[in-house]
């Protein structure tokens, strides 16, 4: 059955990209398909194959009924864009959740928080970061140095926020109807190493494949150094992959599995991240290699990440030689210098730590909570604001 789902799934996704690369290695004139990607298809493939591995490994009962194992399947708050839901996690909710108010009311305040993160943050910064990546005549980025910067910085926030925010609205969906999903983001941009990124960063996809690919290889606990490897590369090539079909992905993934590798070989980050300064070092370079890492991720194909990589680095030339700095670009980041600082700030746990400290007083519990929800309207109205004076921007992970 999950080699049926992993059939369904290359055919659809993976098809016509292997067809396409057929026909510029070798030369195979093989006509592409029609066929339509369907929306959030890696998802629920992944939650059907995560039912049938969790019954295969008795860690879970088969379903009796068919439409709870449809619902499962076809969670209409996880379904297009995730957190990939596990079918042992969920399996007593099926048939036995409770609905509350107070699930209800927890619920809607955190789907509140997903939209305004989509809407205010997301689609705002995402403005800068398709200029700055649109932008390449004859091979080489003919903007500034701190152009191409901008765009990666706010590309870096427009996917987290982006991501982040739809699957807030997903748990707190689920929350709404009785249903409790795992969380799927811990502030990754604060991690000290590569490793602690991928901990903290779509949490349901990277335990997926730690669990279902990883650890049935062997995982860490294996007698070579070279079959540690093989399982990291097959791991995040497979990872790769599962984003998409396009040569970026598989670089993507593979530049991973180098950085995790490595990692893993040179026992970091325990011999890194605790140590002061050369720990700031470290998290500096983690850092660069996310940031670096989604501009491989955004890039259209391989041409374009390298052109935007080497420009960079000061490598993109108008009329022969670099410029830093232009008109453009000074007056983008006087746009949005204060809503990238916003995210940032955002992007850590100091907030939320400040907001629970503020609202978490009992002696006036029933004041708190009104100023409390007070606010949560006030944000929801400011979102709906920012989505009729913005153009259509779809979720970035409708497309996996």
């Amino acid at each position: 059955m999950a080699i049926f789902n992993i059939g369904i799934l290359f055919t659809f996704k993976y098809l016509n990209f292997t067809i396409f690369s057929l026909d510029n290695m070798v030369g195979a004139k093989i006509t592409q398909t029609a066929f339509v990607l369907p929306i959030g298809i890696s998802f629920f493939t992944f939650h059907a194959m995560s039912y049938v591995i969790d019954i295969s490994r008795g860690s879970a009962n088969a379903q009796k009924n068919l439409l709870d194992t449809a619902l499962y399947i076809s969670l209409f708050p996880a379904l297009v864009a995730g957190p990939i839901i596990r079918y042992n996690t969920v399996a007593d909710q099926l048939r036995n959740r409770n609905v509350s108010i107070e699930d209800f009311s927890e619920g809607l305040r955190r789907f509140i928080i997903g939209f305004a993160k989509k809407l205010i943050i997301a689609n705002t910064v995402a403005a800068c970061a398709d200029q700055a990546f649109s932008t390449n005549t004859d091979g080489n980025y003919n903007i500034s140095v701190l152009l191409i910067w901008l765009g990666a910085i706010c590309y870096t926030m427009q996917i987290y926020f982006d991501f982040s925010g739809y699957s807030d609205m997903a748990i707190g969906l689920g929350r709404m109807f009785g249903f409790r999903l795992a969380e799927n983001f811990n502030y990754p941009y604060i991690s000290k190493s590569i490793t602690e990124f991928w901990r903290r960063w779509h949490i349901s996809l990277s335990s997926w494949f730690r669990d279902y690919v990883y650890i049935p290889l062997g995982g860490s606990r294996v007698d070579s150094r070279l079959r540690l490897v093989f399982n990291l590369f097959v791991t995040w090539m497979l990872t790769g992959i599962w984003h998409g079909a396009n040569w970026t992905f598989i670089v993507w993934g593979f530049c991973y599995f180098f950085l995790l590798t490595f990692e893993k070989l040179a026992g970091i980050p325990q011999r890194v991240v605790n140590l002061s300064v050369l720990g700031i070092f470290y998290r500096i370079f983690t850092i660069l290699c996310f940031v670096f890492g989604w501009v491989i991720f955004r890039a259209s194909d391989l041409t374009h990440a390298i052109t935007y990589l080497k420009a960079m680095v000061g490598k993109g030339f108008i009329g022969g030689h670099t410029v830093w700095s232009d008109v453009e670009a000074q007056y983008l980041l006087s746009e949005y210098a204060i809503i990238l600082l916003i995210a940032v700030l955002i992007a850590t746990p100091v907030p939320k730590m400040i907001f629970e400290r503020i609202f978490n007083d009992k002696k006036t519990k029933a004041a708190i909570l009104i100023i409390k929800n007070g606010l949560y309207i006030v944000l929801f109205f400011l979102a709906l604001s920012f989505m009729a004076s913005s153009e259509y921007n779809p979720f970035i992970y409708f497309n996996f």
